[in-house]
């Protein structure tokens, strides 16, 4: 626990360092705090910060900057900016197009106004059940078919616990398309928590093996878009790195990871920050990311946010992906 002078002297030092990016001496330090403190006491409490693991001091500079650890205390309790519009100068604009259109403006917007990185992954496709059909292929083989109101199939072939006759799979098939037809893959999966105690155990199962099958043709649809790689070309913290830059374009060339990250934000409501290497899907410890979910007619598709340095501008950064977000989401939804 920080005592209000010290949680004054660290927000001071977190804002300095963002809005300079040199190491924040205690001199310094007492002017942007406002205390009326002397050297020594100034010293002495960044001393303790330092023990605590919040700020650091690079090489032999008398100086010191925030860690990782630091930065997140200052997201979390001292930040004062709540998502809200932008500025009417820099105030976007996202017109209703296409999807794909719409993603990609929203990447470049988000990159342009954060001047990092802006990622968005494309719409998912929601699965949803017209029909279920289970073939035997061969002993515990199955192919699950799941057709769609429009048509479209899917089929994947599982491997059951059990050998089933074509007589049960049959069976299996009236009844899940009977219970389930209609629904979206999420909603069934939400009907299966509460139900699968009270379903026939090969029905039960069944089901959930045809769910997970939906599960993993959703995740193949998806895709990242992403905008703006070259902007950390000119990020002070990076430029001097091209280790760490070779294996940040790695990142976004490979795009799995960052598929896997914007999935776990898109599970919560808001804006997320991942600072340093808290997300352990993007383990840089100079990275941080801000990411929000969108909405299509009040469901949750897919998410954006901005990649950037952990010595970015938090406060403005959660204003770009909140209205970003709210922009993909009236742009896609019919109105």
């Amino acid at each position: 626990m920080l005592d209000e002078r010290a949680k004054t002297l660290l927000k001071a030092l977190v804002e300095r360092y963002i809005a300079d990016g040199q190491p924040v001496g205690s001199r310094t330090l007492s002017r942007a705090s406002g205390l009326d403190l002397s050297p020594a006491t100034i010293r002495n409490v960044m001393a303790d910060l330092e023990d605590l693991g919040l700020i650091a001091s690079p090489h032999t500079s008398a100086g010191r900057i925030p860690t990782a650890r630091g930065y997140r205390l200052f997201v979390d309790t001292m930040l004062t900016a709540q998502p809200r519009d932008l500025g009417s100068a820099d105030q976007p604009q996202i017109h209703p197009d296409q999807p794909q259109r719409v993603i990609a403006s929203a990447a470049q917007l988000l990159s342009n106004l954060s001047s990092f990185v802006g990622v968005v992954t494309a719409p998912r496709k929601v699965s949803v059940f017209h029909h279920i059909e289970f073939l035997r292929l061969s002993e515990r083989r199955v192919l699950v078919i799941l057709v769609t109101p429009e048509g479209d199939v899917q089929n994947r072939v599982i491997l059951t616990a059990q050998d089933y006759t074509q007589s049960q799979l049959q069976e299996a098939s009236n009844f899940l398309t009977a219970q389930y037809a209609g629904l979206s893959i999420e909603q069934v999966r939400e009907r299966l928590k509460s139900e699968v105690d009270a379903l026939r155990g090969e029905i039960a199962a069944l089901m959930q093996a045809a769910v997970l099958a939906g599960s993993e043709a959703d995740d193949s649809q998806e895709q990242v878009v992403i905008s703006g790689e070259r902007n950390l070309l000119t990020v002070q913290d990076f430029s001097s790195d091209m280790g760490s830059l070779r294996k940040l374009f790695d990142l976004f060339e490979q795009k799995t990871q960052l598929m896997r990250l914007l999935d776990v934000s898109s599970r919560a409501e808001g804006v997320r920050i991942y600072i340093g290497g808290e997300s352990r899907v993007v383990p840089f410890e100079e990275l941080s990311v801000v990411s929000a979910p969108y909405e299509v007619n009040g469901q949750i598709v897919g998410t954006l946010g901005v990649i950037g340095p952990t010595r970015m501008a938090y406060d403005r950064m959660i204003q770009i992906v909140d209205i970003t977000s709210r922009l993909v989401t009236n742009a896609l939804s019919t109105k």
